[in-house]
């Protein structure tokens, strides 16, 4: 079996593993990211077109690689995103971009940080020492290898190898209830002017009637249509399935099918129904469904919804946030319940990507420790990859004092995070 060998291995290559591996790699760090699919991303590579939402927290960047990121598209000639308000309630301002070149540009991220990139390669065993992860076994077409590494950083969304090494976690709310999985598509050549026309956000009028006449599924009562990046090009985040297990590939697989089935049905629907749609076409159907939540490990600080709605600054707060409470059908419902007063936000603790025991290991991005409804509000793709910058920069911290990452002095991260760009931590004003 080949052995491979890191400082750092950030596992997944998502939003907050992006971050993870970028940071610790500009800190100087051989940095391994292992990523189970073909592009980095996370839900970028499964719901092309999905807005960055929660990026701008009371009308003001969050800092650090999010800004870099989205600044390095708005500066590219022509732009290739832009910062827009947000169609749905309760929601701030969102980054919408080309989705091609936002995927180029992390790659590119990643390449200057000297990360060594590990695509379709899955994550399998972690090999324990007493209370260190001292390699993770993973595999890829040529078969399984080892990673040997000082620390470990789990941003794989499901928490596989943590919930392995030994790191309890719980699943949905207090009845097993998870958020429904969301396989989103765009139609092209739509006419804005006519399909926006209406005072309807949600396009319930004619959701209702195509639910009647049995030609829109139950769940699809509000429409979740919002104006892509291009011109006349439309993100569809409609098409939700209830009840999945997103640790399960066979249960995901058979999501994505039924997904396939209800987002064909919505782009006839809407060619049929909606004003402007007419000589539109469906595109970028997302390869398989987004998952929303599974696993949440246990911290050393389990954040609450109660955390959040008081405005909580924790002193080893790493990212600002007054994202709503987005909560997609653990029930029969969506929502999108403000969390806190027009004007305040909040700050995610440090402490709820660190385990209590395994000494090596954080965790960064939706797997991170937090009740249901603080769940439902921090797990924004921003607010992702600002988590996994700290958890990036904190590996630099561990490793070179040799001390356990639940031993990180927290008021020198939060000043390295700030040296970063970060905004709004740390006690400064956002």
């Amino acid at each position: 079996m080949e052995k491979w060998q890191a400082d750092v291995l950030v596992i997944g290559g998502g939003t907050a593993g992006f971050g993870a591996a970028v940071a610790a790699g500009r800190a100087g760090l051989d940095v391994i990211l292992t990523e189970s699919s073909a592009k980095v991303g996370g839900v970028m590579a499964f719901c092309p077109g999905m807005p960055w939402g929660a990026a701008y927290p009371i009308d003001r960047s969050i800092g650090g690689l999010m800004e870099e990121l989205a600044r390095r598209l708005f500066t590219m000639h022509p732009p290739a995103a832009e910062k827009r308000p947000c169609a749905l309630k309760n929601f701030g301002p969102e980054i919408q971009y080309d989705h091609d070149l936002a995927t180029v540009t992390m790659f590119e991220m990643l390449e200057e940080a000297g990360v060594h990139v590990h695509l379709n390669t899955t994550a399998l065993t972690p090999v324990m020492q007493g209370n260190n992860i001292t390699a993770v076994e993973v595999s890829d077409r040529h078969g399984p290898h080892i990673v040997e590494a000082g620390i470990v950083i789990d941003c794989s969304g499901d928490g596989d190898i943590s919930a392995k090494a030994g790191v309890p976690f719980t699943v949905g709310d207090a009845q097993g209830n998870v958020m429904g999985v969301t396989l989103s598509f765009q139609m092209i050549n739509a006419d804005w002017e006519r399909v926006f026309a209406e005072n309807d956000p949600y396009f319930s009028r004619r959701a209702a009637k195509g639910i009647a006449e049995g030609r829109l599924h139950g769940d699809l009562a509000q429409l979740y249509l919002m104006k892509g990046f291009h011109l006349n090009t439309v993100f569809c985040n409609s098409v939700v399935i209830r009840d999945v297990n997103g640790t399960d590939a066979r249960s995901v697989a058979s999501a994505t099918q039924e997904g396939r089935r209800r987002c064909m049905q919505l782009a006839t629907f809407l060619r049929k129904d909606v004003p402007g749609f007419e000589d539109a076409r469906m595109a970028y159907l997302g390869p398989t469904v987004g998952v929303r939540e599974t696993r949440k490990l246990e911290g050393l600080y389990r954040v609450t919804g109660a955390d959040l709605a008081a405005a909580t600054k924790f002193p080893d707060g790493i990212v600002c946030c007054d994202n709503p409470i987005d909560d997609v059908m653990r029930g029969e419902v969506m929502t999108h319940d403000a969390i806190v007063g027009s004007g305040a936000y909040y700050t995610i603790p440090f402490r709820s990507l660190v385990p209590k025991r395994i000494e090596n290991l954080m965790f960064a991005g939706r797997i991170i420790s937090a009740d249901p409804v603080a769940f439902a509000s921090v797990r924004g793709m921003p607010q992702c990859v600002a988590m996994g910058q700290a958890a990036g920069t904190a590996a630099a911290f561990a490793l070179k004092v040799q001390t356990p990452v639940q031993n990180i002095e927290t008021d020198k991260l939060i000043i390295a995070l700030q040296r970063q760009g970060v905004n709004g931590i740390g006690g400064q004003p956002l």
